[in-house]
């Protein structure tokens, strides 16, 4: 089996690609100034680039992960979640409440893609 990592850090990896799957780490907003729905759009977007790094793309998501600083905004993460899926099949999802790393982060998502 081959194991391809996508920028990579001493402590992790943005994208790792095994036996046909593509995983991404949990992906924050860079502009914390924004709402939920501004900062799950912002990444949304990184995602997209990310699964390109690895050649697929959000069609073969399979499973998402969301979690949420205030589970009360789920409304707006989902309005983004929403328009970025443009009526593609929605994959398997979780979403939860969970502290952040800073109090403005209200998103992070990571998610599992096939080839």
């Amino acid at each position: 089996m081959t194991i391809t990592r996508y920028e990579t850090s001493p402590i992790y990896s943005k994208v790792t690609e095994a036996n046909g799957f593509v995983f991404t780490a949990g992906v924050i907003p860079a502009d914390l100034s924004k709402d939920v729905e501004g900062q799950t759009a912002e990444v949304l977007a990184e995602i997209d680039r990310l699964l390109a790094l690895a050649g697929t793309t959000k069609s073969k998501i399979v499973q998402a992960t969301v979690w949420l600083s205030d589970i009360r905004s789920r409304e707006g993460m989902n309005k983004a979640w929403s328009a970025w899926l443009g009526g593609e099949g929605a994959p398997a999802r979780a979403c939860v409440e969970a502290k952040v790393i800073d109090p403005r982060m209200l998103v992070e998502i990571s998610v599992v893609a096939v080839k």
